[in-house]
């Protein structure tokens, strides 16, 4: 019964083991560029489930290139992690050595350091990073097609030489089995074979499937470690288009995430509420202020409140206890040293009495602090048609008027204030916007009152009495008064003499003020004007790049 054999050793080395290719275990590439933990795959999962922006550009890269996917999750945590970490290359997987290129060029610039100060921390604002960056990624991923192709072609090449180790692997596994059986069945496979029995020899025909099996590997080996060559020169070729590209798309990602944070802060929305806002909220709200009326007027409006805010602790015009001069009284905490001096003399002691209980004594006078409003704060807003036009700097008097507006409601947010914005034109055109002070101010309803736009003509009648009406209803509901009517205009027109008395009648009442600002028309804020006649207090705007020139109206409401 015995055959041919041979030393199982002869065909795999010396010790009878195949040593495998010098390509590393599949089981220690790896497909992700930068390394993460349990948390960052649940922030990219969670993301990427709520985005339906990044759902759409992965859908769209990963259908001309295989590799997309795991680039927008490397892309996403390099903006996200606090410090992100590349793996080796030599840990990568042969088909993501493009992608680990991409990310090293990235976190290489300076702008994607300046865009990562916004994003860090915040998932959605690294999701918006990297859909800002789609463009670049797109010229990127077609610079570097080349690479990416011979990448691909040395991914398959290793896939082969892996399946080829096996192959050996397998085979040296059947022919190890062979000998065994042979072996315990006590019989050898051709002459001499007793002597070998238990001593390795296998049969030929196996020893021959291993021996194929081996030149095949190394064939293999050979083939993927020169595939591997042809990728890293390719990859080498392409690396300066890819750090200038990774350049473009730090600085686009960057200039994107920038505006919007400012475009937030400058319509007060803190960063507290847009963490606790739910990811398709906020992208709503983003992609409404970018696309809205005053959009390219966030910086004003942004000005305008932080100068408000400053003005706030200075809300009177003069100081508690602030000396203007000598008057008479009786009031004894002013008296002046010369008064008191008489009652150190007995003959004039009397005298004192005297001019005390006549309420002649000198007393020093102070100005004293100027009680500010209780009631509403209430802003007339002009949306007439001449709003449209536009003074220094290209600042429109709408754009103007409306950051006066919302930096008013702040004020009024502030000082626990109910606040009414009312917009007007022509005298059937009339807007009305409440904020009570014990609700959130709703931002779609403040977005609301900035971007609607009446058009038309002026009438000053129709805004002002219903700003009447709705204080007369807050006395009678609260009986507060002392409410703050600031009317923002450009225009001039009459009001009749029935109407004047009953708004005198009002004011008397009611006991409010009115705050006249006229934006880009010095020629109707005259005292002889119709709102010089009706103002307590009235102003001429004609630099409408400075928010300074209202200043003094944060101090007094």
């Amino acid at each position: 019964m015995g055959g041919a054999s041979r030393r199982l050793g002869g065909s795999a080395g010396r010790d009878g083991t195949w040593p495998g290719p010098s390509a590393a275990d599949p089981g220690r590439r790896h497909t992700a560029a930068v390394v993460t933990d349990r948390f960052d795959r649940i922030a990219w999962r969670d993301t990427y489930e709520q985005s339906a922006g990044l759902r759409e550009l992965a859908a769209e890269l990963s259908a001309r290139y295989e590799c997309t996917a795991d680039l927008l999750t490397d892309a996403f945590l390099a903006a996200y992690k606090t410090g992100p970490r590349l793996r080796e290359r030599a840990e990568m997987a042969p088909s993501r050595l493009v992608n680990h290129q991409v990310i090293t060029s990235l976190l290489e610039t300076q702008e994607f350091a300046e865009l990562r100060r916004e994003t860090v921390g915040d998932p959605y604002a690294a999701a918006m990073a990297v859909l800002a960056q789609a463009p670049a990624l797109r010229g990127l991923l077609e610079r570097c097609r080349a690479a990416w192709e011979q990448a691909e072609q040395a991914n398959t090449a290793q896939r082969g030489a892996e399946d080829a180790a096996r192959g050996v692997g397998e085979a040296l596994g059947q022919a190890a089995d062979e000998a065994a059986a042979g072996a315990e069945a006590g019989f050898g496979f051709g002459p001499g074979a007793g002597s070998e029995a238990g001593s390795g020899a296998v049969p030929v025909p196996a020893d021959d499937a291993v021996q194929q099996a081996v030149v095949a590997a190394r064939a293999a080996e050979a083939a993927a470690r020169q595939a591997a060559q042809a990728a890293a020169q390719a990859l080498a070729a392409a690396a300066p288009g890819l750090r200038a590209g990774a350049r473009t798309a730090a600085a686009q990602a960057a200039g994107s995430v920038r505006e919007e944070a400012t475009l937030m802060r400058a319509w007060g929305v803190a960063p507290g509420e847009l963490e606790r806002m739910p990811f398709d909220a906020r992208a709503r709200l983003a992609e409404r202020l970018r696309t809205s009326r005053l959009a390219r007027w966030a910086e004003l409006i942004g000005r305008f409140r932080q100068m408000a805010g400053g003005e706030r602790a200075r809300k009177v015009e003069n100081a508690t206890g602030e000396l203007v001069g000598v008057t008479l009284g009786n009031d004894l905490s002013r008296v002046i040293p010369s008064e008191l001096a008489n009652l150190g003399l007995p003959e004039l002691r009397a005298v004192f009495a005297v001019r005390y209980a006549a309420g002649e004594l000198m007393l020093y006078d102070s100005q004293e602090e100027q009680a500010t409003g209780k009631g509403a704060v209430i802003a007339c807003v002009d949306t007439s048609h001449s709003m449209y036009e536009t003074g220094p700097g290209g600042v429109s008097r709408e754009a103007w008027a409306k950051a006066c507006a919302l930096a008013l409601l702040d004020q009024a947010r502030q000082a626990g204030r109910d606040f009414v914005g009312i917009l007007f034109s022509a005298a059937d055109k009339l807007q009305v916007f409440r904020f009570p002070a014990d609700e959130p101010a709703d931002l779609p309803r403040v977005l609301d009152f900035a971007e609607s736009f009446l058009g038309g003509g002026t009438s000053y009648q129709a805004p002002l009495t219903a700003a009447g009406e709705l204080l007369e209803q807050e006395f009678d509901d609260t009986a507060r008064r002392r409410g703050d009517i600031v009317m923002i205009t450009d225009d001039e027109c009459g009001v009749t003499e029935e109407w004047t008395r009953g708004w005198n009648d009002a004011k008397h009442r009611l006991g409010f003020r009115l705050f006249g600002v006229v934006v880009g028309a010095p020629e109707a804020a005259g005292s002889d004007s119709v709102l010089g006649a009706l103002c307590d207090n009235l102003r001429s705007i004609e630099d409408l790049t400075d928010v300074h020139a209202a200043a003094d109206l944060f101090r007094l409401i």
